[in-house]
């Protein structure tokens, strides 16, 4: 794809049309191609501002969509929104990674379809459109990345288990709970290779089977919580 069909292709993606085209240029500019390169800016200061940007219109936009939702209601859902594979998924959708210049180095590795660079690459677009346009357009891109949860009949992101185990420790014992591994098929593909323990103080409070150590950990302390809530815990 040449430089002129990516950019247009970004726009069209992005539903938006910049006045000043360079800032889209910069914004799918990776650092590892600007520094083959003497004269080029990178997009790195475009990801710091639209970091931030993106951040604010999604808090605004969540504010304004459930008035009913608790601070905590907003800032799991936010965050969850914002993380690096929620927005590495935006920008696959978006196709930014056709768009995106990179380096030789990141070109052998695959750089323009990982994680990191995707999530990257978009806050810099964000960062872009909010220089060229102002807040309003980020807001409307807002709305389209992220409508289901925008939605006013959406429920927000409930917390993970593995913190709401925390918290009631803490409450409760004064100590956090620890995680133990004592099982591990060895097979890639097992759904249950990993079985983890979930301690408190020495004391085993339950187990949980996953495929990964993380899941076998959530596996873990989900069961921990059901048990609790039984018992009125």
């Amino acid at each position: 794809m040449t430089e002129a069909a990516g950019l247009e292709a970004v726009q069209k993606a992005l539903d938006y049309r910049f006045r000043d085209l360079e800032l889209l240029r910069t914004a799918l500019r990776h650092s590892s191609f600007a520094h083959e390169r003497t004269d080029l800016e990178s997009n790195q200061r475009l990801e710091f501002l639209g970091d931030g940007v993106i951040g604010l219109a999604v808090s605004q936009l969540l504010f304004e969509a459930h008035p009913d939702w608790q601070e905590g209601d907003l800032t799991r859902t936010l965050h969850a929104l914002v993380d690096t594979r929620s927005l590495a998924q935006v920008a696959r959708d978006l196709q930014l990674g056709e768009a995106l210049q990179v380096g030789r180095t990141e070109v052998r590795s695959g750089g323009t379809a990982k994680r990191s660079i995707l999530a990257d690459t978009l806050e810099a677009v964000v960062g872009a459109v909010f220089l060229d346009g102002g807040l309003e357009p980020v807001r409307g891109l807002a709305r389209r990345m992220f409508a289901a949860l925008l939605d006013p009949a959406a429920a927000p992101v409930s917390r993970h288990p593995k913190t709401h185990l925390q918290e009631w420790s803490m409450a409760e014992h004064g100590v956090f709970p620890d995680y133990e591994l004592v099982g591990d098929s060895g097979v890639e593909a097992d759904p249950e290779r990993f079985r983890v323990r979930v301690l408190l103080a020495g004391r085993p409070l339950g187990e949980g089977v996953a495929g990964t150590k993380r899941g076998a950990e959530r596996a873990a302390a989900e069961r921990v919580l059901v048990g609790l809530r039984s018992d009125g815990g």
